[in-house]
């Protein structure tokens, strides 16, 4: 009996250069990339069941394309809702990492737009993916692919003693210029190793035991802000833009949890003018 590679060959050149090439061809063209085959799985992992479309205008996801320092790769997200959508939340998504979900954002505003800037680890080249979620349901995604790798074990910046003293102090960095009602953009900074796991300790070379932020819930006069979910993807010393529209007096709160279960909590008292 002819065995199939016997059969294949027999064929001639010009045979394999006819139906059996773009047949072949065919296939190849049908076939995923490994970028959308990696997200596939992560939309099973996250969104099991539920459809993810094209955000289109209504989100969008500001990365570099090639990252300085894989360890700290800048991320902007803006929503810019569009009639009748109320963006309630953004997951922001490191396809490759080990932990892919870097954090959730929820916003108390779902119908005004929202920025939020974060820094992320990105351990290998990767699509950093942003997907809204939608008052009425609707998850809207959008994609930038990021070059960087190494991050989640590069090497922590501040030594182990130094980050075990300043673990949990919190700076807020508001504009010069704050007008009760206007919008207004606040940088939360909290000093925290946000070790991955992943990581040598220099001295002894084991392994550093996983241990970063976990939850971050920012109130202003009592009011929800923003609230956060994170994991071991937002970088060292986590920093966080959020917009705020402040009265002429007010002030914020902020609570963090890390993953051992410390709180850390810190307060701002913020004045604006009255603008007119």
């Amino acid at each position: 009996m002819t065995t199939p590679h016997r059969t294949i060959r027999r064929l001639s050149g010009a045979a394999l250069s006819g139906a059996a090439w773009l047949c072949l061809g065919s296939v190849g063209a049908l076939a995923a990339s490994p970028q959308e085959e990696r997200w596939d799985l992560l939309r099973d992992m996250y969104f099991a069941g539920r459809t993810v479309e094209d955000a289109g205008p209504l989100l969008s996801l500001e990365a570099p394309k090639r990252a300085n320092d894989a360890a700290v790769v800048p991320i902007r997200i803006v929503t810019a809702p569009g009639s009748g959508v109320q963006v309630t939340a953004v997951h922001l998504i490191v396809d490759e990492n080990p932990v892919p979900m870097a954090a959730t954002f929820r916003f108390a505003h779902g119908d005004s737009p929202q920025a939020v800037d974060t820094r992320v680890r990105v351990n290998a080249y990767t699509n950093i993916t942003a997907v809204a979620e939608t008052g009425d349901g609707r998850l809207l995604r959008t994609t930038q692919f990021v070059k960087a790798s190494g991050g989640c074990s590069a090497p922590a910046l501040k030594n182990a003693q130094l980050a075990v003293a300043r673990m949990g102090k919190m700076k807020l960095n508001l504009p010069d210029s704050i007008v009760a009602g206007k919008p207004l953009t606040a940088q939360l900074l909290i000093s925290h190793p946000n070790y991955t796991g992943m990581q040598y300790d220099q001295l002894n070379y084991y392994f550093i035991p996983a241990h970063y932020v976990k939850t971050v819930a920012i109130r202003y006069n009592g009011a929800p802000v923003l609230d956060v979910q994170s994991d071991i993807s937002l970088s060292e010393d986590p920093s966080i833009h959020f917009s705020l529209v402040p009265d002429e007096q007010g002030t914020l709160d902020v609570t963090a949890e890390d993953s051992n279960g410390r709180i850390f909590q810190e307060s701002w008292p913020i004045r604006a003018n009255s603008g007119s």
